[in-house]
């Protein structure tokens, strides 16, 4: 008697790249939301081991969809710097993000302190900042955790002078301060802003302008002086047609 043996196809498990809900819950979380992975990105456009990216679904339990996060903001360092439709640790020498930006906003809020903040700790990512673009929801605006031997623990405040709010990123090297209720990077090192792709043309085109001002500028000054000196010669050559040296006036 011949034992017939049925196989059956194992269906492949699905990690979708996307849930089909919006970028962000209004125009103030995804206008800094996409700010800041603009101005990161530009930052590390030269590293080609750091990764930046936002609202991207990350995997972190191979066989269990399930098992996802997607920070609003991170970055990753040690992994190459292309582009990718959802990140699979197992797929990534099991590399999980450095640093962790949260837009808050009001569906968001204990996810963001909850949930999330249990994830992020469980996954090692060493740096976890919060942002409440509207001050509704947080207080201060701009709130930031370090990961220690497990555990998160508040990043120091440190009010400038002028009132503004500053925190440093030890893991970017990079300071994360609240003006005016807006947040902005700065450049640890050098103390500059950091600027997104729009900031960085806009800038451009006023320094261009003001160059073209001072070369117009320039050439009416240089103009000027040279219709002075013709006239000064036309007054000399008259002089020496009357016979009077002009010299000695």
């Amino acid at each position: 008697m011949t034992t017939s043996v049925e196989y059956y196809p194992i269906t492949p498990i699905e990690y979708p790249d996307e849930d089909g809900k919006p970028l962000a819950e209004g125009d103030f979380q995804r206008k800094y939301l996409l700010y800041a992975v603009d101005v990161l990105g530009i930052y590390f456009q030269n590293c080609p081991n750091v990764y930046v990216s936002g609202n991207l679904f990350i995997y972190y339990e191979k066989g269990n969809p399930e098992s996802v996060v997607a920070p609003d903001v991170f970055v990753i360092f040690g992994i190459d710097n292309k582009e990718r439709r959802s990140y699979k640790t197992w797929q990534e020498n099991n590399k999980t993000p450095d640093f962790v930006l949260e837009i808050t906003s009001k569906t968001t809020r204990s996810r963001d302190q909850g949930a999330k903040k249990g994830i992020y700790a469980f996954l090692g990512v060493r740096e976890y900042f919060q942002y409440d673009p509207t001050g509704d929801y947080l207080n201060p605006q701009l709130q930031g955790l370090r990961l220690l031997e497990g555990n998160y623990l508040p990043v120091e405040n440190n009010t400038m002078p002028d009132g503004t709010l500053s925190l440093s990123s030890e893991v970017l090297q990079l300071e994360l301060r609240l003006e005016a209720g807006k947040l902005r990077f700065y450049d640890s090192v050098t103390g500059q802003t950091l600027l997104s792709h729009e900031e960085e043309a806009t800038a451009r085109r006023i320094a261009e302008a003001a160059q073209q001002q001072a070369e117009a500028a320039q050439q009416q000054a240089e103009a000027a002086q040279q219709q002075a000196e013709e006239k000064a010669q036309k007054l000399a050559a008259k002089l020496r047609e009357l016979n009077i040296d002009p010299d000695s006036l």
